[in-house]
């Protein structure tokens, strides 16, 4: 798939129009904002520490180059010609997963609760069955009760849980692990 492919856009609930789309090189700054946003705000991600813009370089490159190459599927969310939210769909790369997606998703402060993220899942699960995958899983830390609700919404079921992976502000959380079976 080729970068900045107009995917589809829609409205959120605040009247706002998003731009789903694949990325593209002059997206570098507001991936970065992006991420380290969240990093600040200490969402519920597994990364602590923030990205330089070399790091940032260096990763925009590889997943514009698997992009590219049909290797993943990557998108973003615009609104106001911004950068707002994040996804990816990893293709299990060999033997007898080569039908399982890994999903990730991940939305900027300020943007979320009014349906984008929903609407980013939704074109996920399409996107996956027109990748030809039968199943997409992903993990979220238990306390991110919105995010799992959302993935509810479009399909996905707890499969599983890992008690205390995760050490955020002094406690231990689970993290969920999620699954869809595609039709």
């Amino acid at each position: 798939m080729k970068a900045e492919k107009f995917i589809r856009s829609f409205s959120d609930r605040d009247g706002r129009e998003v731009v789903l789309r694949t990325p593209k090189w002059d997206d570098l700054d507001d991936l970065l904002q992006l991420i380290n946003s969240l990093v600040e705000e200490r969402a519920d991600i597994t990364r602590t520490k923030k990205v330089s813009r070399e790091e940032e370089i260096d990763w925009l490159s590889r997943v514009l180059s698997r992009l590219e190459k049909d290797e993943t599927f990557y998108m973003v969310a615009e609104v106001g010609g911004k950068v707002v939210g994040v996804s990816e769909i990893n293709r299990r790369p060999s033997g007898y997963e080569t039908h399982v997606g890994v999903l990730g998703i991940a939305i900027r402060n300020g943007f979320r609760n009014i349906g984008i993220g929903t609407e980013m899942m939704k074109t996920l699960v399409e996107q996956a069955q027109a990748m030809g995958l039968k199943v997409l899983t992903l993990s979220a830390f238990a306390t991110n009760e919105c995010a799992i609700h959302v993935y509810e919404k479009v399909g996905f079921v707890q499969t599983g849980r890992v008690p205390e992976k995760f050490f955020k502000d002094g406690m231990y959380i689970d993290e969920i692990i999620m699954a869809n079976v595609l039709e």
